[in-house]
């Protein structure tokens, strides 16, 4: 099944709307290990995407270039970049070809390996990166968003339980590793609720 532009837009629509709820959450678990900041940081991150009106775009490819520039322009901060370099990377690989549920998977993982590249972290380092690995193997064979969504959030809420007891080993969190063993790293939290927030309507 095809991935459309207006299921882009969508979900970038249903994240917009559960930043309002996640932010303060998000601002408090970073608050732990970390600046503070990762809510509201995300806020204006999806909140320019969202203002980007990627349902507009003519194409996928051109939907994620929207989205990447937004998020350029909306952040300082790693994680945001990274995001946006993601959406960036997303774009280049979905050029001039249609997109089907069933690319998803390898799409993903494409996303995390230009992540790692760029940001340097490893598998295993209790980050975002180990989010995106178990989704890209979660999405595996899916053809179609209720599949995609379903296997996306066990897969997000798996991971989280898997890595809590773990030490951070990247970010300004490694340097209270031990203090972070027991809590969820920021980004992984983020993601994990945002992948609840796709899959689920609003």
């Amino acid at each position: 099944m095809e991935l459309t532009v207006a299921q882009i837009a969508e979900g970038v629509r249903r994240a917009n709307h559960a930043m309002v709820d996640l932010e303060q959450a998000l601002n408090a678990a970073d608050a732990k290990l970390g600046d503070g900041d990762t809510g509201s940081m995300l806020v204006r991150v999806i909140g320019g995407m969202a203002a980007a009106a990627p349902e507009t775009a003519t194409s996928v490819s051109e939907a994620f270039g929207k989205l990447a520039r937004a998020g350029m322009s909306a952040t300082g901060s790693s994680l945001g970049t990274l995001f946006a370099g993601a959406m960036l990377l997303l774009a280049k690989q979905t050029k001039d070809r249609p997109v089907d549920w069933a690319d998803l998977s390898a799409l993903v993982g494409a996303a995390r390996d230009g992540m790692m590249a760029r940001g340097g972290a490893k598998l295993g380092d209790k980050t975002v990166l180990d989010m995106m690995d178990a989704l890209a193997a979660a999405l595996e064979g899916k053809t179609d968003a209720a599949q995609a969504g379903k296997a996306g959030v066990d897969a997000a809420e798996r991971t989280l339980e898997a890595y809590r007891d773990r030490p951070c080993k990247m970010g300004r969190a490694k340097f209270f590793s031990e203090k972070s063993v027991g809590l969820d790293d920021p980004g992984m939290l983020a993601f994990a609720g945002l992948v609840r927030a796709l899959a689920t309507a609003k």
